[in-house]
């Protein structure tokens, strides 16, 4: 239950002070409430999401880019078992967005599809990529020329936050499209 406040507000209609009957109270009276501007829920929701991307980090960019990439991958090799080892695609378990060559020793492929491919949890997780079985699975699926490619990179690349928002925006896109022409 509301308590009733101790000190006087300045109600929002007409400005002037009143002792309000509980905490949630913004106008002095009945007059003034059949005022109030009624509220334009979408532009305050669209108001309050444009101020919450403008305080987001650049990490936090770069980790949800990420992660819609990641969730392409997944989508685009569903019917295809683990890059890593011999599970299924029926397999029960957790499905990743594997890379081949880590973020970490070459973060201008992160985002490279010839380096995202659907694995288990296990090989990704718990065998850290399982690479020796992982690069020979991958020679059989993209070629030899782009894992060849592929073992050539190692720059480091820092992506500006608009192309991370693009980036998220066109992938989320794509994920949309594979989904319902999956079923």
């Amino acid at each position: 239950m509301l308590s009733a406040p101790t000190s006087s507000k300045d109600c929002r209609v007409c400005g002037g002070p009143f002792l309000p009957f509980n905490t949630m109270q913004i106008v002095c009276g009945v007059a003034c409430a059949r005022r109030v501007p009624v509220i334009n829920r979408k532009a305050e929701k669209a108001e309050l999401k444009r101020r919450k991307e403008a305080a987001k980090p650049r990490s936090k960019w770069l980790q949800e880019a990420q992660s819609v990439v990641n969730r392409y991958a997944r989508l685009r090799d569903a019917h295809l078992g683990c890059a890593s080892c011999d599970r299924p695609a029926n397999w029960n378990g957790q499905w990743h967005g594997s890379h081949f060559r880590s973020v970490g020793a070459a973060s201008a492929v992160r985002f490279n599809l010839w380096n995202i491919h659907k694995a288990c949890s296990i090989c990704n997780n718990w065998k850290s990529g399982n690479l020796s079985d992982y690069e020979p699975r991958l020679r059989a699926r993209i070629g030899d020329a782009k894992v060849d490619w592929l073992r050539t990179q190692n720059q480091r690349a820092d992506y500006p936050v608009e192309y991370l928002k693009r980036l998220k925006r066109v992938f989320t896109k794509k994920c949309n499209r594979l989904e319902a022409r999956n079923g």
